[in-house]
């Protein structure tokens, strides 16, 4: 059977101009977004996570953008069902979506599909949070990288929410986290084409550092004093307010935050294109290949 709706994925790392490639492609097929980043959708975080403008929030309708709250918790296996489920009501009068993120986990669940971790033991976590309060950052990515090198090649090792998840679920299950991921993709009700957005490394870098002096010209200081009385939320354990909660607490200079933070979102970057790069069938672009990016999606559409 001839499948005749079409979920255009538009990913690549942070900074390299998703966003407004998305617009334009929203605008071309007259189309909706869904958004796949795991920090776009908390209403409470701004400057740091890179949200559309109001401006590009207004002229398309967005989905997964200011969805919930920062004291909620929101599961990749939550974003899978709402979003498969939002696609499944978008396609029954609309032939095109676009996906775009920079959120490899997000973007899997839509490829993929999730498999059903297990529920939190209480005593294995009290365990590796223990390991952690003892040890260290540096035990726990040691440890990772023991038991599940794939998922330590794409994890952010600055994140300590991450890899004890990652551990919690190995000592729990004797399986590496990254196997808790599909290996084949289920069978979706629609076409996918994967569209990949990438630079050359020194203007990508170039693009970042920019951004964040950007970022900090439009309040990002006085945001991340906003909602420090949060910063222990799972949502806030993230780059852009890491850096400057260590300034607001004087462990660093603001001037060494700031560069802290480019450095951080660089090695993002980095990470997510090498998560991207596993995906096959994908088409490559760069950001100014608007005009070759209509073509490629025109000539594949039901396809």
């Amino acid at each position: 059977m001839l499948k005749t709706k079409t979920l255009i994925i538009i990913f690549g790392p942070t900074g390299v101009g998703k966003t407004e490639i998305s617009i334009e492609l929203a605008k071309h097929f007259k189309s909706e977004i869904f958004s796949a980043d795991s920090r776009q959708i908390y209403k409470e975080l701004g400057i740091a996570v890179a949200k559309p403008e109001i401006e590009q929030l207004n002229c398309i309708k967005h989905h997964f953008i200011n969805r919930v709250s920062i004291q909620e918790h929101y599961s990749i296996y939550q974003y899978e069902h709402d979003c498969i489920n939002e696609l499944t009501k978008y396609f029954k009068s609309n032939n095109i979506a676009i996906l775009v993120g920079g959120s490899g986990l997000y973007i899997d669940a839509i490829l993929n599909g999730v498999d059903e971790m297990p529920d939190h033991d209480p005593e294995i976590r009290e365990y590796v949070n223990n390991i952690y309060s003892k040890h260290g950052i540096e035990y726990l990515r040691s440890e990772l990288l023991k038991h599940d090198p794939e998922y330590y090649n794409i994890v952010d090792l600055k994140n300590p929410k991450r890899l004890i998840r990652a551990l919690e679920i190995f000592y729990q299950t004797g399986k590496p986290f990254s196997q808790f991921r599909k290996n084949q993709g289920v069978k979706r009700s629609f076409n996918i084409l994967k569209i990949g957005i990438d630079l050359d490394r020194e203007i990508l870098y170039k693009r970042i550092n920019s951004r964040v002096d950007k970022m900090v010209e439009n309040g990002l200081v006085e945001q991340a004093y906003d909602i420090y009385h949060a910063k222990n939320l799972p949502a806030l354990q993230t780059i852009g307010y890491r850096e400057l909660f260590e300034f607001i607490e004087e462990k660093r200079s603001l001037e060494d935050a700031i560069e802290l933070l480019k450095k951080n979102t660089r090695n993002f970057a980095r990470r997510q294109i090498t998560w991207f790069k596993r995906y096959k069938t994908t088409k490559w672009f760069s950001p100014n290949e608007i005009n070759e990016i209509f073509k490629y999606i025109e000539s594949n559409l039901n396809k």
